[in-house]
């Protein structure tokens, strides 16, 4: 494991971990998200895992979104160096056929919650920290799909409260909203989101991504060429080596061995 990197990416048994690590706040630059291009990609290569976390050298900060001094010290062409490099990042984790999990335990804000709003599932712990979007506050709109995925979660009419208001909510009411999948406590967390990788982490590989790739497309497709989708990949996976190792060791009531065929 490379500490000396912004974003950092190491493996453990059949988990991976993404860590943000650029005190005090991880508020991203360029450097950073080079580093978290580097990790994605280490991570969508590892064939031991399944299941990638997502989480923070910081007890109070996940992310606080783009370094706004530097962004604003910097020229336009600059930025957007950075900004297509973040959209580039954010949509290679929901390309990827891993379930990246986003680990909350602090301030999640602007960029930082748009990267939690494009891991496959957030879970938070349960104390007092921010979470929002804040940009129309600084004349912006979210860039990095914040409006979009935003929607997508909690639907029209609570996405325009929130970026509208530009408001920062507690992780509690975005448990309520929908935002959050689960709140666990402080002390709790670590392990709760541990034992849900492991899970996913030792779990068929194959049915794992197209379970993903079944539920985001139901998001834009029409339900008759989603349920063509769906068809297609129960299909393709009826035939797999992963479901004769699944109903074979459930018939002689043992864990499964898969193997990702």
């Amino acid at each position: 494991m490379d500490t000396e990197k912004l974003v950092h990416y190491h493996q453990e048994g059949c988990v991976g971990y993404i860590v943000f690590n650029r005190p005090p706040a991880n508020a991203y630059n360029l450097a950073f998200h080079l580093d978290f291009e580097q990790a994605i990609q280490a991570a969508c290569a590892d064939a031991k895992v399944n299941a990638v976390v997502i989480k923070s050298n910081s007890n109070k900060f996940f992310c606080a979104g783009a370094d706004i001094k530097e962004f604003q010290s910097n020229t336009f062409e600059q930025n957007q160096l950075m900004v297509d490099k973040a959209r580039q990042n954010l949509d290679a984790m929901e390309a990827s056929d891993k379930v990246f999990i986003a680990q909350l335990e602090g301030h999640t804000m602007g960029g930082g919650l748009e990267i939690a709003l494009a891991c496959d599932v957030r879970f938070a712990a349960d104390k007092s920290f921010l979470v929002g979007m804040s940009e129309i506050k600084l004349g912006l709109i979210p860039g990095n799909g914040g409006t979009q995925r935003l929607t997508r979660l909690v639907g029209v009419a609570t996405a325009m409260d929130l970026l509208l208001g530009g408001d920062n909510i507690s992780p509690q009411e975005a448990k309520r909203l929908g935002l959050v999948n689960k709140l666990f406590s402080e002390q709790d967390i670590q392990n709760q989101v541990l034992q849900f990788a492991m899970r996913l982490g030792s779990g068929p590989a194959l049915a794992i991504a197209a379970t993903k790739k079944a539920i985001y497309a139901a998001a834009d497709k029409s339900i008759n060429d989603g349920l063509a989708l769906e068809r297609n990949l129960s299909d393709q996976l009826a035939r797999s080596e992963d479901a004769k190792e699944g109903f074979l060791s459930f018939v002689e009531k043992r864990p499964p061995l898969y193997q990702g065929k």
